[in-house]
């Protein structure tokens, strides 16, 4: 039995290495399609006031960070339920909301080492 299985790998190593040789005629084709990497463009709703008056700032950019994966999730099921608010301050916000979103990792990770 033993013998039987060392042949049949030995068989399937030589046909793999059989399948990696390359032919007589090779040809490589660059794809017709090209990817376009851009960065983000300016927010036209910035600095503009939201139905309810307000421009977000800093402290709500630190909550919509903290509360990003459940709102995350939420956004699968609703579509009016989004992750970041687009009337905002600007740099402000963008700071409080990366902010929250790295005290979630950092918590997350100290609970993470206390359960061990």
């Amino acid at each position: 039995m033993k013998k039987l299985l060392i042949s049949i790998s030995v068989v399937m190593l030589f046909v793999l290495m059989a399948g990696c040789a390359p032919g007589e005629e090779i040809e490589l084709d660059p794809p017709d399609n090209t990817l376009q990497l851009n960065t983000p463009g300016v927010n036209p709703l910035m600095n503009e006031q939201a139905e309810n008056g307000r421009v977000a700032g800093l402290l709500q950019g630190l909550w919509h960070g903290i509360i990003a994966p459940v709102t995350l999730v939420m956004s699968f099921f609703n579509e009016n339920v989004q992750m970041y608010e687009v009337h905002n301050n600007g740099k402000e916000y963008n700071l409080g909301y990366l902010l929250g979103v790295a005290l979630v990792f950092l918590l997350l990770g100290i609970s993470g080492r206390r359960g061990r």
